[in-house]
This record gives structure tokens, sequence and C-alpha cells, in this order.
């Protein structure tokens, strides 16, 4: 029997509020290799560096940091990926932005990410040259570029009529301009039906791969909680059972996690089982597994039995008995890093960012 193909798997660290630490994203370096992921890419909504001031480089402090997480990740052997969001550079695109994008991305190869992503999502796109003057700029990116793996997200990155709400309508000839013209090696980001899908049918990835012209690296929004609504909930359920069959059908598959990092493992350790496991993947018993193994017995079993409360009603539905007693219950277990979190979550440590506007 021949062994199934896998893509590759992994994280993308792009959401909106409170950030994870340094210390965060170094352990996850070992949580990735242990769970069978193959890379992380660094692009929290947060750096402005990436983002609205991303002409500039990280001040030293920064870049400091980043050069060192590099180096975990490549002892670690998980490609270290950067995802850089050239802020409505299209509005302008001059040759001072081209010599800005042309400089930034030499001091991104400083970093020797072996996957470099250009976003544009989150920007206005009723432009009716937007596809061609992408096109032009993931090129020059290419060029310029020593990563491995390129990878764009389109402004229309989803079927979801809320993008086109939020960020203008889109161009008619927008995804079939993609199709026909972008270098079929760069990838192109895709997050299904909806801008946070449950699921992914493969009648909906082969109609996305025939509108690409390839087929979709899947930014997948789950288990990640930016959102109006789901900064209400901690999201803990294993992946959906149709990931277990999505082999042949994409190019990559890149979970965005909670603003919580240690809580996110547990969705997140779900994928590669999916995965794996195809036919036997049950969502249910990988749950358990996995939250008894990375939380221990006590902390699993309060985490299994509240996922009801955490997960479906969220935190702004919460009774005051019922928020009372979470927070007696998990302070009275002994210290942990979930149970921690949880805690942090509760008393309200973590806030919506009104930035976030695709929910």
């Amino acid at each position: 029997m021949n062994e199934i193909y896998t893509p590759p798997l992994g994280i993308i660290e792009g959401f909106f509020g409170r950030s994870w630490s340094w210390s965060d994203r170094s352990i996850y370096a070992k949580f990735l290799a242990l769970n069978a992921f193959n890379f992380y890419i660094y692009a929290p909504k947060s750096d402005q560096f990436l983002r609205k001031h991303w002409q500039q480089n990280w001040p030293s402090n920064i870049k400091q940091e980043l050069i060192q997480l590099r180096e975990i990740y490549r002892d670690a052997k998980i490609d270290f990926g950067i995802g850089l969001s050239p802020y409505e550079i299209y509005l302008d695109n001059t040759s001072n932005n081209r010599t800005a994008l042309h400089n930034r991305i030499k001091q991104i190869n400083e970093l020797e990410p072996e996957i470099l992503c250009l976003l544009f999502d989150d920007m206005r796109g009723d432009l009716p040259d937007l596809a061609k003057i992408q096109i032009d700029l993931m090129h020059q990116v290419a060029d310029i570029s020593t990563a491995k793996r390129i990878i764009f997200c389109p402004t229309y990155y989803s079927f979801d009529p809320v993008l086109e709400k939020v960020f203008g309508k889109m161009p008619s000839d927008y995804w079939n301009t993609l199709n026909q013209s972008l270098d079929k090696k760069i990838d192109i980001f895709w997050t299904g039906e909806k801008v946070c899908s449950a699921n992914y049918s493969n009648a909906h990835l082969q109609e996305v791969s025939d509108l690409l012209g390839r087929k979709p690296f899947l930014w997948d929004n789950y288990p990640v909680n930016d959102g109006a609504i789901k900064s209400n909930l901690i999201q803990l359920r294993a992946v959906d059972i149709a990931h277990s069959k999505l082999h042949d059908t994409v190019a990559g598959h890149a979970l965005n996690p909670m603003n919580q990092p240690w809580l996110s493992q547990i969705a997140l350790a779900s994928l590669p089982r999916a995965y794996h496991e195809q036919d036997k993947y049950n969502p249910e018993r990988v749950l358990r597994e996995i939250c008894i193994d990375l939380c221990g017995e006590t902390v699993a079993e309060n985490l299994l039995h509240d996922i009801p409360l955490l997960q479906d009603k969220g935190l702004n539905k919460f009774t005051d008995d019922e928020k009372n007693e979470l927070l007696h219950r998990y302070s009275a277990l002994p210290q942990n890093p979930f149970s921690d979190e949880l805690l942090a979550w509760l008393n309200g440590e973590y806030v919506f960012d009104h930035a976030c506007l695709t929910e």
C-alpha cells in the first residue's frame, strides 16, 4: 500500500490582540517538532514593522530576538517563515515604494527564512488593477527573496461576503488574473468558504484549485479567537473529521492559533493526527488523548468537562455564578500553564482588538 502524501503542516502566528511573548514563540519550536508539524510563520498583527511601518527594519532589540528565534527553529528542524504585509502599497505604486520593498526583503533575507509570505489581507481592494499590481509585486519579491517557498495572501481569500463588505467590491477579474499571470511556483493562501471555516469539502477545494490555477495553501482560522465573537471563546476541540481527507487537495495547511499560546496547543496538536490517522481519525478520542498528554489528567478533565461553557457559550454569556465557579475551581488546581492561562482569560486579561474587522 502506497503511503498517502501529507502536505506541509504548520502554524501562522497571524492574529490581532494580545501577542505571544518571545518565550512562548521559542517553546513552540519543540511543540511543533514533537507533533509532526513542518513550519512556523511569524506574522503577528501587532508587529508594525511587518504592517503599517513595513518600510522600516526592526529595531535592533527585536531583530536580535528574531535572529535567536530563527536559530531555535533551525535547531528543531522546523521551517521558519516571515509574513510581510506591505500595507496598501498598491495605493502608491511608485518607484520609492518599490525601492522600499526591495530593501525590506533584503533585510528579511538576513534572517534566512525558509518561507516568505506577502500578505495583502485586511486592506482595501476595490481597485481596477489590484490583481495586476499585486502580481507584479509578488514577482519582484520572488526575485529578491532567498526563501525556498513564497506564499501570497490575496485581498480576497475566501468566498465570504464579509470581505467585500469591509474592504470594498472585488474587481471582477481578480481571481482569473491571479490564475493566468501569477507564477505557478508561488502559493496562494485560502481560508475556505468563510473567513473562519469549520471544515473544507473536497468539492470546494477543487473549485478553488480550478479558480486559482493551483492547489490552495490553507490559512485555517482555527482555533484563532481574536474576533468580536470568538474573543469570548476558548477553542479546544480537535479539528473537524473532514480534515482527515484533505491530503491531495491542498498545497499546505497552516492553523492560526489563539491569543492563548498554551491552550492553543490542544486544538493545534490534532491537525497532524487528522492527516496521519486518516479514516481512523476520531476527533473526540484525539481531543481527550491530547488534552491529558499536554495538561495532565486533573487539568484535562476539568477542561474537557467545561468545553460547552468555554467553546460554545462564551465568557460574555457566563452568569456570575458560572464565572465565579470556574475561577474558584481552576485557582484550586495545581499550578499549570494551561489553567493559569484560562484564569487570565476569565479575569479579562485578553481584550478584543477592534482592528479585527472580519468576523
